[in-house]
């Protein structure tokens, strides 16, 4: 007979909650998940804690895993003691609940609730440990403060954190709503903990204080296909299908020739890899405009319609030209794939994704993990940012931009990212080719940018210019911000005549001569990330760079006192077309000049023959 008494303490003590976190990484390594990265975030994001900074910003990839690497900081957390965390995420039901339900499958410990279901005044906010999910809604953030009450120390991780977090009325004294709000849910002793692919906008802006040098860096898992992938520098032999669309128009048949596009790698893959079959996703992302996406939907379901009716008048003809792509990309399985398609074309799901659709969450969520093999998803802010698609196929893109491209909204618009490695070589891109191009040359500055803070582990230097911007202009907190437009300069160095000649006489291609001229000088009078822009961008190969000897400021004039000799500073710039050699260096658009003065002293000024712009947060 057991003598064990009832002894409610010793029980909880048996049950502490205080290894959540490493119950989570031992069933993601269960799962065969990489933790590695995920713990060296954690252990970071904890030191900086400790350390009292209150303020800090973990960035990665999209779709690189930082929802997994949130729960598991969310459990870390819990287990440090901290009592309420809130999970704010971008003003969409579809991404609060795909979110959510991934919280609570987690088997977290207490479980994740939406703001709403706390509200109730029977529901006692107390001593306890709660996570608790909130839209970046005015209302919603508002009723969950009123709640809380003030009493309790948050921690707030931001999902998403540069969008609409940002105080967008930084240069005129005051705050925007949002940013106001998640100010007021920080308190005096909160801790903000940003997330997002796109840090430049809370660096620029300043948001909530957060402070670049305490940035973390969340590296994607060995499976990840991203920019390298799909916007590399050098876009020949890409391992997945990239079709340009006319710079001009928006004839129908593109996007029809697109979903047929679709339907044949489905039916390859269903056919001739897959077993058993597996469903896909087709996403054509419009403009915001709700109208567009129902020109789109009425477009796609007039093509299903026909394939499915044998006495519509495009019936034959469609599916002839559906066998035709099949020929040319699968030839030899080309009535294998048309007959599965006559079989499965009526097994298609079609879903809207706006904001009159987001009452319709269990549509959404047929669309974000596709439950017909034909699934078609139509879109655009709302499917830009956050939303996974899983088994994503094909993505289209209907519309050019008219305007400049603001990198941060078009890297998050990248939603094939993710863990595509199984089906990449069937993943096919249908894009205009202006596009593209601008679209590729936002990463190329992104990718510089962050590049530029490893480096130096400072501020990083955010790149714009040309139909390319940086973040919103308004977001930009002009009062700490340094702009160099064109021309930039480096540090002050002892010049040292003989060692620099030397480098200028080696036989060497323009290209190693600046890796040379780095290394002589050292990452704050020539930095690494200025030399890795120019390889990235060279439209007249090595002719593009033009490297100036070395020339003395002594003859230069100060006019209206605008320059400063012992400095080697101008208020209106040195590098003007005398400087430029235009005739010795024809087809040039890297300027590099190198001027001392009579002190022995020099820098490097860099000159690029175009409209770009070098943005900075001064430490001043």
């Amino acid at each position: 007979m057991s003598t064990s008494t009832f002894n409610l303490n010793d029980l909880k003590n048996e049950t502490t909650h205080n290894n959540r976190y490493e119950r989570r990484l031992a069933k993601l390594v269960s799962n065969g998940q990489e933790t590695s990265r995920i713990k060296s975030v954690i252990e970071n994001a904890i030191t900086n804690i400790n350390a009292k900074q209150r303020s800090f910003v973990i960035y990665g990839e999209p779709q690189s895993g930082k929802t997994e690497m949130m729960i598991a900081l969310t459990s870390k957390l819990l287990d440090e003691g901290f009592k309420i965390i809130i999970a704010l995420l971008n003003d969409s039901v579809q991404l609060l609940g795909q979110n959510l339900e991934r919280f609570q499958r987690s088997g977290l410990s207490p479980s994740p609730k939406k703001f709403s279901e706390i509200l109730s005044p029977e529901i006692k906010i107390g001593d306890q440990q709660w996570v608790i999910f909130c839209k970046k809604n005015s209302s919603d953030l508002q009723k969950l403060i009123a709640k809380l009450n003030g009493s309790k120390q948050c921690v707030i991780i931001d999902d998403e954190a540069d969008y609409a977090t940002p105080n967008s009325k930084v240069n005129k004294n005051e705050a925007s709503k949002i940013n106001e709000l998640t100010g007021r849910l920080i308190g005096d002793t909160g801790i903000y903990i940003g997330v997002t692919a796109t840090p430049a906008r809370l660096d620029l802006n300043r948001t909530h204080q957060n402070q670049n040098e305490h940035w973390i860096d969340f590296p994607p898992h060995s499976n990840y296909t991203g920019q390298d992938i799909f916007f590399p520098v050098a876009i020949d032999n890409l391992p997945y299908r990239l079709t340009f669309l006319p710079d001009a128009g928006d004839d129908p048949k593109h996007l029809r020739e697109a979903l047929f596009s679709f339907m044949v790698n489905v039916g390859y893959l269903n056919t001739q890899v897959n077993n058993p079959e597996l469903n896909y996703c087709f996403l054509i992302h419009t403009s915001g405009k709700k109208a567009d996406h129902s020109v789109d939907y009425k477009q796609i379901v007039k093509i299903f319609e026909a394939l499915k009716d044998d006495s519509n008048s495009s019936h034959q003809s469609y599916y002839k030209r559906v066998w035709e792509i099949a020929k040319e990309r699968y030839e030899g399985h080309e009535n294998h794939i048309t007959k599965y398609i006559i079989e499965a074309s009526d097994r298609n799901n079609i879903v809207v994704m706006n904001s009159d659709k987001e009452v319709n969450a269990a549509d959404n969520r047929t669309a974000t993990d596709p439950t017909a093999p034909f699934t078609v998803t139509i879109g655009g802010n709302i499917v830009s940012r956050g939303v996974t698609f899983n088994n994503l196929l094909s993505m289209f893109f209907t519309r050019d931009v008219k305007h400049k491209l603001q990198q941060d909204t078009y890297i998050q618009r990248a939603r094939m990212f993710g863990s595509r490695g199984d089906y990449l070589n069937y993943f096919e891109l249908v894009i205009p080719k202006s596009l593209y191009l601008d679209w590729q040359k936002c990463f190329i500055f992104h990718r510089l940018s962050l590049e530029s803070r490893k480096q130096n582990k400072t501020s990083p230097v955010w790149l714009d210019g040309e139909r390319i911007t940086a973040v919103s202009s308004s977001s930009i907190d002009q009062a700490n911000v340094v702009v160099d437009r064109g021309e930039m300069s480096f540090g002050l160095f002892n010049f040292n005549e003989k060692d620099i000649k030397d480098v200028f006489e080696q036989k060497i291609s323009p290209l190693l001569k600046l890796k040379a001229l780095n290394e002589l000088l050292g990452q704050d009078n020539l930095p690494t990330y200025l030399i890795s822009y120019i390889e990235s961008f060279l439209p007249s190969g090595e002719g593009s760079i033009a490297i100036h000897d070395p020339k003395s400021i002594a003859g230069y004039k100060d006019k209206d006192g605008d320059t400063n000799k012992a400095t080697i500073t101008r208020s209106r710039g040195f590098i003007g077309n005398r400087e430029l050699e235009l005739n010795k260096f024809p087809n040039a658009i890297h300027h590099l000049n190198i001027l001392f003065n009579e002190d022995g002293k020099a820098r490097v000024f860099y000159k690029y023959q175009g409209n770009i712009r070098f943005l900075k947060i001064s430490k001043k």
